[in-house]
């Protein structure tokens, strides 16, 4: 972590006492609570986050900025009914995940927009 500048988010207390997190060597935030969205708030207040909303444009899996597709190149690689219904795809060039704007999308969105939104109104 220290090697790299991140940040432990951590909810064991016995982390925070170790003398590296303590002596400030390496930075560790006690995450509070058990609520998903809470816990992204907190780690947007405490660490003074932007939040920059860019929705598919980086792998979940590996973090690799995503590559788009057409659909003649994913055909043999997705369902036919998404094939039917969708136009766009992104593709991660590091392990070959295929995106697509699919029904958890639009709830996705809002839910990432009202981070987006309380980083703004912290700042």
């Amino acid at each position: 972590a220290r090697d790299e500048g991140r940040v432990i988010l951590t909810k064991d207390t016995q982390i925070m006492r170790r003398r590296v997190v303590t002596s400030g060597r390496i930075k560790a935030i006690l995450i509070q609570g058990d609520e998903s969205e809470r816990q992204m708030f907190q780690v947007i207040d405490t660490l003074g986050l932007s939040f920059f909303f860019k929705p598919f444009t980086i792998c979940l899996e590996c973090n690799q900025p995503l590559v788009g597709k057409s659909k003649p190149q994913v055909k043999s690689r997705v369902p036919p009914y998404v094939f039917r219904t969708q136009d766009q795809y992104m593709e991660c060039p590091n392990c070959h995940r295929l995106y697509w704007r699919g029904t958890h999308w639009q709830a996705m969105t809002e839910r990432l927009k009202k981070f987006s939104h309380h980083s703004t109104e912290s700042l």
